[in-house]
């Protein structure tokens, strides 16, 4: 496996910004929980387990300001709310599980955002005009006495200063016994499926009280309950083709235009076992934790505990490349294994030619690989290498034999656990990216972008 971040392919990167808390000791509510670029990569929208979602704006260009790079807070509001399941007794978290942006269709913006059971679809819009001047209210809103009114008034449009405000849609609820893992938008723009550990629902965004059961893996009797559902996700193109990933380390792709009811697959996408390296933690780690389209829709990137693969939507036996994320952990699965640190779900993206991919690791680790150059390169997400933001990133090594006088080299033994990447996000159209550790969101831009931006 290749740790320098040498190749001509390979990008090379500037930090930009890191926001969130200085100190380490954050309330559990302010974790980050999810992150997504909308459609353009202007807005940026972050999303906690204590149920708000920030979104950030991309500042213009101007002569005074020509960096585009930074990201600043345009909206923060509270998407969910605790609630507690009576029938069941459960308690159901506002932690934000996902957000999913629509595409823009006029000057207000739309986003769906999910917790465990309830899915919302957003309104964020901007108010630069208010009217004054009503007849039957004051502009403060009270009321006035019809007795009053001695002269008809005519209301007038006046400007004011910038409010953005974000307005809930709709609510998609009571559909899923089970956690929510994933949601997904349709290239139609106006469905998407919400899939959680059993079944799969597919929904039309103007409808609430209806959405239609796609897939249901559940058997009769729990007990031969083999695998869950990792994660599901349309294809970018096809309206009619949609993925879902399982816990067995299997991608089945449906087509809607067969059956009402997906349970018949079209294609199985499974690698074979290598039995000789079979072990105990050998189904836990194969558990796909994140799956992603190709811009191109050819291609499918999927995440497990210690690989990346890109799968051909053409050949379904094996996947075209695989990239080892950190093959030094293999050794401690057992030590993963009793903190639990082996069941957490890193994502992954791609860059906006497909040419390169984004995952994260431990130790506030993440890994850029070049598929053309095979290459890849491990960079540290830390807030002394953000305030210095004219200065490169500098790779750094994961080696058993590191030396403690290298700055660049970490040895496994010494690596933090608590610390880790598990979700980033690959801007639609520039080489930035958006990583966040528990409780900060950095933003990196590659040296060409930086250059091309500020010239």
């Amino acid at each position: 496996m290749q740790n320098a971040g040498s190749g001509d392919d390979l990008l090379e990167w500037y930090p930009s910004q890191v926001k969130g808390p200085v100190d380490d000791e954050v309330q559990e509510a302010d974790l980050i929980s999810t992150i997504e670029f909308n459609d353009d990569g202007n807005l940026l929208a972050v999303g906690d387990k204590g149920g708000r979602i920030v979104v950030f704006q991309r500042e213009q260009q101007t002569k005074t300001s020509p960096r585009r790079n930074e990201y600043n807070v345009y909206i923060t509001f509270h998407s969910h709310e605790p609630e507690f399941d009576y029938l069941k007794s459960l308690e159901i978290e506002e932690k934000i599980n996902q957000i999913r942006w629509l595409k823009r269709k006029n000057a207000a913006h739309f986003l769906l955002s999910t917790n465990d059971k309830t899915v919302k679809l957003w309104k964020i819009s901007e108010k630069t005009k208010r009217a004054e001047g009503y007849n039957l209210r004051d502009d403060n809103g009270t009321v006035r006495s019809t007795n009053h009114i001695a002269n008809l008034r005519i209301p007038v449009i006046k400007p004011m200063e910038l409010m953005v405000e974000a307005t809930p849609k709709r609510v998609f609820g009571n559909a899923h016994t089970y956690h929510i893992n994933s949601i997904s938008l349709n290239s139609d723009q106006e469905t998407f499926l919400s899939a959680d550990d059993l079944r799969i629902n597919l929904w039309h965004t103007e409808v609430t009280d209806q959405s239609f059961n796609i897939v249901d893996i559940k058997p009769p009797n729990m007990e031969d309950l083999t695998e869950v559902i990792t994660g599901a996700e349309f294809h970018p193109r096809e309206c009619n083709i949609f993925v879902y990933s399982s816990s067995r380390g299997i991608i089945r792709l449906c087509d809607m235009r067969q059956s009402a009811l997906c349970d018949r697959h079209c294609k199985v996408f499974e690698e074979p076992e290598d039995p000789t390296t079979r072990s105990f933690f050998s189904e836990i780690i194969s558990s796909i934790s994140d799956i992603k389209f190709s811009h191109s829709g050819r291609y499918m990137l999927t995440r497990d505990f210690l690989n990346l693969k890109i799968w051909d939507l053409q050949m379904d036996n094996k996947p075209v490349e695989t990239y080892p994320i950190h093959e030094y952990l293999r050794t401690k699965l057992c030590v993963l294994y009793e903190n639990d640190c082996i069941f957490d779900k890193f994502e992954c993206c791609w860059s906006p030619h497909d040419d390169h991919l984004l995952t994260g690791s431990y130790h506030n680790l993440f890994k850029v690989t070049s598929r053309s150059t095979r290459k890849d390169a491990i960079f540290e997400a830390s807030r002394e290498q953000a305030i210095r933001p004219r200065q490169l990133l500098k790779a750094k090594k994961v080696l058993p034999s590191a030396r403690r006088t290298r700055r660049d080299e970490i040895n496994p033994d010494s690596l933090e656990y608590p610390k880790k990447i598990l979700h980033c996000a690959y801007h639609p159209t520039d080489n930035i990216i958006a990583i966040a550790t528990a409780h900060n969101l950095f933003t990196y831009v590659a040296k060409d972008s930086s250059s091309s931006l500020s010239s």
